[in-house]
């Protein structure tokens, strides 16, 4: 059938009440029709470092003075385990006793005092191992002995010639000096007096203390973006949490990650904690699960935004800063670069899944990060810190293993800009089922209604621009995709109202087909 560039109609009525039952398909336009037996999500929210369980707890609200966090547990979504015990060297390895094989463990002493170098207590004197020690002498020295043991005999004196009385008087006058100046010799020593120099200082740093750092340096980097990055306290239900985020209005208006605040949307209590110590009670100006961001404000002004970058002009190896407050330790700064771009996440539950077009850094991102900025070297964020890999069949993540994602700032932007205006965001659709069971090339259109809906949505993008049931999608605007999270991130990272151009195969036939992209909203 031949492709249409017809403008989309509208989108089929959705029936009222809860949503489809969940069934082997996935559609692009809603994310949460996942199958069943999807494998578990290996990204995780590393959004706040938890003080309670999960399960609901009555909470005492106290706005001026919160909750101090419990060590040792965590969010069980955002991962943060404790740390186990730490290994101990082995003995007996190369570099473990003498050179000459391995030795046995050798026992700790009773105790870690160390007595002052050159002073030791009687009897405990170090000595050589296997060797007694010396014996005061008592009585005249013994005569000395050859090498091969035999006594040798005391030298004979010698006849010395006797001193005139000139000689004796030169010799004592000469002894009157010595003594003298010997005595004030003794008397420096004794004092220590010689061994002090006239001038005691030490030499200078070459750096004065207030001296500017490059800039591009991290340390500029730093300094320019700390005083508008917070961190942000949640009291919920479910217990209280906290996360990172930052100013983007001068008025009062912060971004940050919709799992950060989640847990207080329903009566709960979000407190912000600025940099300056300072805290203010905020208020959820809007949130939304698909792209995982959030927007809260406070009633302050005179506040300094980030400004949010170009997000497309990052490439891979650009060096990149991520500010937040990991583990709750406010202004914590971790350096890395982009190490991938355009990496397909899905992070969060079956109940609220983000679909992210993400940046892959890997700058250091632990929990509490999340909501944070991501920032390149001329103090622009480029990335909002959201998830983090954990390693296969690990069920809560360990901390940082060097794969970090960031939602893009230009996604960021407009979602953003929408929650503000209206605390609800929208998200680009094509209208169509996936079936997350097919195996093959490229992402297939179901064959079959799933949860009441059709393949291909009436009168939607996908059907106006003639996707039929059962064709496989293979690349969007170029991109190959072979997995449904693939397709739908890539949808995502546009906007409704975009052209998109799809490669798509029926039967052995592949053509490009142009679909214009309709508009679904946040729930």
């Amino acid at each position: 059938m031949t492709a249409h560039d017809s403008a989309p109609g509208p989108a089929e009525p959705q029936p009222d009440g809860a949503r489809p039952e969940p069934a082997p398909s996935q559609q692009a336009s809603d994310h949460r029709e996942a199958p069943p037996q999807e494998p578990r999500n290996p990204f995780a929210p590393p959004s706040s470092y938890r003080s309670t369980p999960a399960a609901p707890v009555p909470v005492e609200r106290n706005a001026s003075v919160p909750p101090a966090p419990v060590t040792g547990q965590h969010d069980t979504r955002p991962y943060g385990a404790p740390l186990g015990p730490l290994p101990v060297a082995r003995p007996g390895l190369a570099g473990y006793g003498a050179a000459q094989g391995p030795q046995s463990p050798v026992p700790p002493p009773p105790s870690y005092q160390v007595a002052r170098p050159g002073v030791y207590p009687p009897g405990q004197h170090p000595q050589q191992p296997g060797r007694p020690a010396p014996q005061p002498q008592v009585g005249p020295p013994a005569p000395p002995v050859e090498p091969w043991g035999e006594q040798q005999a005391p030298p004979a004196p010698s006849r010395r010639r006797g001193l005139g009385a000139g000689a004796v008087a030169g010799i004592a006058a000469l002894a009157l000096v010595a003594g003298a100046v010997g005595g004030v010799a003794a008397d420096r020593i004794v004092d220590g007096s010689d061994r002090r120099p006239v001038d005691v200082s030490l030499p200078a740093a070459g750096t004065a203390p207030g001296e500017e750092r490059p800039a591009g340096s991290v340390a500029a980097v730093a300094a320019s973006v700390l005083p508008s990055v917070v961190s942000l306290q949640v009291e919920g239900a479910d217990g209280v949490s906290t996360g990172s985020g930052f100013v983007i209005r001068e008025d009062g208006f912060i971004l940050t990650n919709n799992h950060v605040v989640a847990g207080g949307a329903a009566g709960g209590e979000v407190t912000v904690l600025f940099a300056d110590g300072s805290e203010r009670p905020a208020e959820i100006v809007g949130r939304t699960p698909d792209y995982d961001l959030a927007v809260v404000k406070v009633d302050e002004s005179g506040l300094t935004p980030l400004v949010l970058g170009d997000s497309d002009a990052v490439v891979v190896g650009d060096p990149v800063v991520a500010i937040g407050a990991p583990l709750g330790l406010n202004g914590t700064v971790t350096t890395g670069i982009v190490s991938a771009l355009h990496r397909p996440v899905a992070a969060g539950d079956s109940a609220e899944t983000a679909f992210i077009d993400a940046i892959q850094t890997d700058a250091a991102i632990n929990p509490g990060n999340s909501g944070g900025p991501l920032v390149n070297g001329a103090g622009e964020v480029v990335g909002v810190n959201s998830a983090i890999a954990q390693p296969p069949g690990t069920g809560a993540a360990t901390g940082s293993i060097g794969l970090g994602f960031a939602i893009p700032s230009n996604q960021a932007r407009r979602t953003a800009q929408e929650l503000m205006a209206s605390g609800t965001a929208t998200y680009p659709v094509i209208g169509v089922l996936l079936d997350s069971r097919y195996q093959g090339e490229g992402v297939q259109v179901t064959t079959e209604p799933q949860g009441g809906q059709a393949p291909v949505t009436a009168d939607g993008p996908a059907a106006v621009a003639g996707i039929q049931a059962g064709d496989v999608i293979l690349s969007i605007d170029g991109r190959p995709v072979s997995l449904s999270d693939e397709l739908i991130v890539a949808i995502r990272a546009k906007a409704p109202g975009d052209t998109v151009t799809l490669r798509v195969r029926t039967g052995d036939q592949e053509r490009d087909v142009r679909v214009v992209l309709d508009e679904a909203t946040s729930e």
